[in-house]
């Protein structure tokens, strides 16, 4: 191919690029629409196989061009689950704003990876701006304060703990870990958690070599909340255990149940015994915004580090998630590696290369839809959409605590409501079979998207109210349909018991 003929394919894949923009924007607006209005299955349900079949295409050797783009976009678009339509409420994933789509967009057309302040500039003042305010909400010292934009809670608190591991480490004697790594025959690190915790809390631990039982679950109070009369033994179990306990995590909120953990309590353990104290806030943290919600949170101030992921409760798409240090030197902690054709001086002196501080090589500009988003906004905007998610669910916990077929062992903090159906006719052995019965049913019937969880009581159904769509109808209606599917279930049953006799 000759260099005239190499330019012109590139121009003729930019005009296919320019061109598509208008027709993905059209498709994208029409299919929100009809997502918004619960005329599509909330998920085209299929099993692992058939869809691994059906997406079985071949890699051609010379493109198709924009039809085939728009038939692929138009088949991902119906196939795939929509978190816009008004029943889905399952997973703490949130419906994203249109325009933080567009903003990533921009992003993906732009490229900046911001780990080199060369890189992304602009996303790094943005991100520098934003981590400033999420640390006023949380009541830490904006001046003193700092931290960072990572791809999801899982590194979020991998992030942290990883500079309690070096901070605490110290101070407890357990060396330079990140330097020299463990002593053979010293004592090894442990985590205080609530055995509500997300699991990627322990997934952190263990990466950082701290092995199961260095993850020490601390038990949960009725409203299964981290009982903060519980930490003094599991503190002691781990030092018998050879352990040496750095830090404490709490949730604000938990995932199975949206439950806040005590934290100032906590917190006047973790300050007792020099403890590291970590917020895994990346549902609830945005309760900040709201005065009504705000007090879920007392105590947060006082906390070392927390994360929060934007993508849930702020309608962003994912990932988006900071992590935030009331002591900003503490951010500088948890990696120091030389890499010369990237930094020149220390982390600390290039504040603005969060290379050195993020475990991301090449970070998406993550800060950008939040801070347009803000701007365009404003934080009323998603105080009022928290506070109106929070409060259909409490309105929905009312109806199924009046309701004498349904039951639902805690009162919801959050959005997260958890609860069984539990009709007369079923006996008590059964009802973990059919509240996971209920579920695939639901989801093999497109009607609704729900998920669920595995409490002290057993398994339940568990319903995240973050779609902005979602009306108290719509819960209401999912009510009767679980009552209409058991009653059918009751009569097929019924039906065989009559053909075997």
């Amino acid at each position: 191919m000759s260099p005239a003929d190499d330019a012109g394919n590139a121009s003729n894949q930019e005009e296919l690029g320019a061109g598509i923009l208008e027709k993905i924007t059209q498709l994208l607006a029409s299919y929100l629409e009809q997502a918004k209005a619960g005329a599509l299955p909330v998920l085209p349900h299929a099993a692992p196989d058939a869809m691994l079949e059906r997406w079985d295409l071949p890699v051609p050797a010379l493109g198709k061009g924009m039809e085939e783009a728009c038939a692929l976009l138009k088949r991902t678009l119906a196939q795939s689950n929509h978190l816009h339509h008004p029943r889905y409420i399952g997973h703490q994933v949130s419906a994203p704003l249109p325009l933080a789509a567009a903003c990533d967009f921009i992003s993906a057309l732009l490229n900046n990876g911001s780990a080199v302040y060369e890189m992304g500039q602009v996303e790094t003042v943005m991100e520098a701006h934003l981590v400033r305010w999420i640390a006023g909400l949380a009541g830490f010292e904006a001046e003193l304060a700092g931290g960072l934009f990572t791809s999801g809670g899982s590194l979020g608190n991998l992030t942290a703990l990883l500079a309690a591991r070096q901070v605490i480490g110290k101070r407890k004697g357990l060396g330079d870990l990140w330097r020299d790594g463990y002593a053979p025959g010293g004592p090894r690190p442990a985590v205080l958690v609530s055995a509500q915790a997300h699991y990627c809390v322990s997934r952190a631990a263990q990466i950082m070599g701290f092995g199961e039982q260095g993850v020490v679950a601390v038990s949960t109070d009725a409203a299964l909340r981290l009982d903060p009369a519980a930490l003094p033994a599991a503190y002691e179990a781990a030092r018998l255990a050879g352990r040496e306990p750095i830090a404490v995590v709490a949730s604000a909120c938990s995932t199975a149940t949206g439950s806040y953990d005590p934290l100032e309590r906590i917190a006047d353990f973790c300050a007792a015994r020099d403890l590291w104290l970590h917020v895994d806030g990346a549902h609830g943290f945005g309760a900040a915004l709201v005065p009504q919600y705000a007090p879920l949170l007392e105590g947060i101030g006082r906390a070392d580090s927390l994360v929060w992921d934007l993508h849930k409760m702020l309608r962003m798409p994912a990932l988006c998630t900071a992590v935030v240090f009331r002591d900003k030197t503490h951010s500088y902690a948890t990696f120091a590696q030389d890499a010369s054709y990237l930094f020149e001086g220390s982390a600390e002196q290039e504040w603005y290369n969060l290379g050195q501080r993020t475990i991301e090589c090449t970070k998406v500009m993550m800060a950008l839809k939040v801070f347009v988003c803000l701007q365009v906004y404003g934080t009323r905007y998603f105080a009022d959409y928290i506070a109106g998610r929070y409060a259909l669910a409490h309105r929905f916990y009312e109806v199924l605590r009046t309701s004498a077929d349904f039951e639902a062992p805690v009162a919801p903090q959050a959005n997260i409501v958890c609860f069984r159906h539990v009709p007369a006719e079923v006996p008590a052995a059964a009802l973990d079979a059919l509240q996971s019965s209920i579920r695939q049913k639901l989801i093999g019937s497109g009607k609704f998207y729900i998920s669920q969880t595995r409490l002290p009581g057993g398994v339940h159904l568990r319903v995240t109210v973050i779609n902005p769509f979602t009306q108290d109808s719509d819960l209401q209606a999912l009510l009767t349909e679980i009552r209409g599917l058991t009653a059918d279930g009751a009569q097929s049953g019924s039906a065989a018991a009559r053909l075997r006799h």
